[in-house]
């Protein structure tokens, strides 16, 4: 039970900066009369999520003095916790107004904290019990996350709106000490002693030679270009769904207390009925139908953009859009690991998963600029109507390229 209580822990302390990072961040700055191009720039702050498999070798080959008394794995787990802690505090110190270079440079440090953090964690669980058990800790670790996106979504708008955007992330620092208390409650199991050898260009480049040998040059490109667009409408949206609600008219409390706390449950309910999905009609037909759902929730939020306020309204379209969101994260996942080969897992999965996010996250950073785009066309609310549409329509590529050739494709 300490087990599962230290990674409920520790899922928090890992979702908490994330969503505090590349959520909360945006409805901050746009609070503050920052302009969409320059939210949309932040987005590229999570590039570091995205290339984490380059550093992950360190956390392997190395701890940290001093904290190293604690156990290797925990030694980089305790250092991140402690660097994000200090970084909260910093950021929250400071005025968007006048200091945005330096609220993104600082952004920047925590995500990159951030993803060391949860390179050390997934290590972590993985040699805290044997494999039976695993299930325990990634569902205590997953139930850890999603509270700490209640948390840093919903009570941190509320709190900002009640008191003040600096008292809300000072707050949000304090609670990442959670982290600190479920790394030390349980000690760290043995290391794995077969560590690769022979370089870090050889140990990713091995796993990218056998994805090309076991299928046909084709049908790797194909299913390369498939990953590559099957999430862009959902990531290039992201960065500017806070920005818009507040556009919208809507205050800090109703976005934190209502649109919030609907988008969490609808993503878990999602999430479970892409599993059902899957083992009803497999995989590749959960795929198109996981993008046609993404396609027209995503085309529900123009409807909201040219409607009068109307809380009720956005609340259901957040329902859908969040289902439809949890729904292809399940999917995408099981496509994903039917995809990889056992002698490779954790590389060949996280350079797929990093190949998948890479094209997303990069176009998002000009969301802001394709949004003032066509607000500058029309008017703000026009505008965000054009937006929603042009990012639906990022999701043809991959229904088309999954409908025509899915025959082709077989998973194991």
């Amino acid at each position: 039970m300490k087990k599962i209580f230290s990674m409920i822990c520790l899922g928090f302390s890992s979702g908490l900066p994330y969503m505090l990072i590349f959520s909360t961040l945006s409805i901050w700055l746009r609070d503050s009369g920052i302009e969409l191009v320059a939210i949309g720039f932040f987005a590229w702050i999570s590039l570091t999520y995205s290339l984490k498999f380059l550093w992950s070798p360190l956390i392997d080959k190395y701890s940290i003095p001093i904290l190293s008394i604690f156990g290797k794995r925990k030694s980089w787990i305790i250092l991140m916790q402690l660097l994000i802690i200090a970084q909260l505090l910093l950021i929250s110190f400071l005025n968007p107004s006048n200091q945005l270079y330096v609220i993104a440079i600082i952004a920047t440090l925590i995500a990159l904290a951030g993803s060391f953090q949860d390179i050390a964690i997934d290590a972590f669980r993985i040699e805290l019990s044997e494999l039976r058990n695993q299930g325990n800790l990634a569902a205590g670790y997953q139930f850890g996350y999603r509270a700490a996106i209640l948390v840093a979504t919903s009570l941190a708008l509320i709190l900002a709106d009640e008191f003040s955007w600096n008292v809300s992330y000072q707050l949000m620092a304090i609670l990442m000490t959670i982290g600190i208390i479920g790394s030390l409650i349980v000690p760290e199991g043995p290391s794995n002693k077969l560590v690769l050898n022979s370089g870090i260009v050889n140990n990713l480049a091995e796993p990218i030679k056998d994805f090309f040998q076991r299928t046909s040059l084709f049908i790797a490109c194909l299913l390369l270009l498939i990953i590559a667009t099957y999430r862009l409408t959902d990531i290039v949206m992201g960065p500017m769904a806070n920005p818009f609600y507040l556009d919208m008219g809507f205050s800090l409390t109703e976005i934190g207390s209502v649109v919030k706390i609907v988008a969490l449950f609808a993503s878990i309910i999602g999430l479970f009925f892409g599993g059902i999905l899957i083992k009803k009609i497999g995989i590749m037909h959960s795929l198109i139908v996981g993008a046609f759902a993404v396609m027209i929730s995503n085309l529900l939020f123009a409807l909201v953009a040219v409607s009068d306020k109307n809380l009720v309204m956005l609340s259901m379209i957040v329902f859908s859009d969040s289902f439809s969101a949890g729904m292809v994260g399940t999917v995408n996942i099981a496509f994903l690991t039917s995809l990889v080969s056992k002698k490779y897992t954790a590389t060949q999965y996280a350079l797929l998963t990093s190949f998948m996010m890479l094209p997303g996250k990069l176009l998002s950073g000009f969301s802001g600029v394709i949004a003032s785009f066509f607000q500058d066309l029309t008017n703000t609310f026009m505008g965000w109507m054009w937006f929603f549409v042009f990012t639906s329509l990022l999701t043809l590529p991959a229904i088309v390229l999954i409908i025509f050739f899915k025959k082709n494709i077989r998973l194991d």
